[in-house]
This record gives C-alpha cells, sequence and structure tokens, in this order.
C-alpha cells in the first residue's frame, strides 16, 4: 500500500517545509509516502464559495485513480488517539488496497462530489489550524502512527 496525501495550496513558511520534508523522509522507512499540492485557484476572490469547493473537488479528482481509497481531512470526521489511528492504518493497510489518500481541502472545505467519492472522514481535533499547520501535524501523526506499529520508542504509552 502507498500513501498520499492531496492539498490545496503551496506552504510559503521555510521551517514548516523543513519540518514537513523532515517527517517525510522519516515516513519514507516504513511506507511509500506522497504529497501533492494542488495551487491555490487564481481569482478565488471572484468565485463564490460554492464555486471555489467544486472547483477544487474538480481538481483533487483528477488526481485519484478509480481504486483509490479517499480520506478527507474534515472538521465533522471522526477524532482518534494516536494508538487508535495505528490501528486504522493498520487495517487499511490489511484491506489490501492499493493507495490510501488523504485529502486537506481548501478554505471552504469540500464539494458534495468530493464528499459523495470519499470513504471516510478524519478529524485532527475540534480546533481549527492553518491548513498547513495541518499538513505538519497529519504528517507526524502518520509517522508516529507507523513507529507505535513497530513498537519503536518515539510515541511512550
Amino acid at each position: 500500500m502507498t500513501i498520499k496525501l492531496i492539498a490545496i495550496g503551496k506552504t510559503d513558511n521555510k521551517q514548516l517545509i523543513a519540518l514537513i520534508d523532515d517527517y517525510k523522509k522519516r515516513l519514507g522507512f516504513y511506507i511509500k509516502f506522497s504529497v501533492e499540492i494542488i495551487p491555490d485557484l487564481k481569482n478565488s476572490k471572484n468565485l463564490s464559495q460554492s464555486l471555489q469547493k467544486q472547483k477544487e473537488g474538480e481538481l483533487i479528482l483528477k488526481k485519484l485513480n478509480t481504486t483509490d481509497s479517499l480520506i478527507l481531512l474534515d472538521e465533522h470526521g471522526k477524532q482518534f488517539d494516536s494508538i487508535h489511528f495505528s490501528s486504522y492504518l493498520q487495517k487499511h493497510m490489511n484491506s489490501g488496497i492499493k493507495q490510501l489518500v488523504f485529502v486537506i481541502g481548501g478554505p471552504y472545505g469540500f464539494s458534495e462530489a468530493i464528499y459523495a467519492k470519499a470513504n471516510g472522514k478524519i478529524s485532527l481535533s475540534k480546533m481549527t489550524f492553518s491548513h498547513q499547520m495541518i499538513r505538519l501535524f497529519f504528517i507526524e501523526q502518520l509517522y508516529r502512527g507507523f513507529t507505535i506499529l513497530k513498537n519503536e520508542p518515539y510515541h511512550h504509552r
């Protein structure tokens, strides 16, 4: 199985980029992992929230394969502690899917087409974080999940 993270909009903060790259590198010891960034829409200030979500949704759908299992990082999704998230990852690996795709949407969330295509939703917190910070938090939790599965000391129980 491979894991892909799709996110809308680039990250400008060099410190965040360095931290994200560090965890991406660490994840490579456990699983094939990639990040795809969909550029912010041009002239988004001229679009309604609904139209922006629709256009972002179309761009996300183009990045998916028909066999992908799609999980949305969504404020209304299921919340896990790190140990249960590692079990969630293990269940997906055991299921035989080829690619597990997590998506961080744009500023207004996801289009109805994306919700219809999704196989699940996860919330990282009840708090609101910037989309750039969520990338780091999520990738760190992926890494933590794999260290838990391998019974390595990164996560202290």
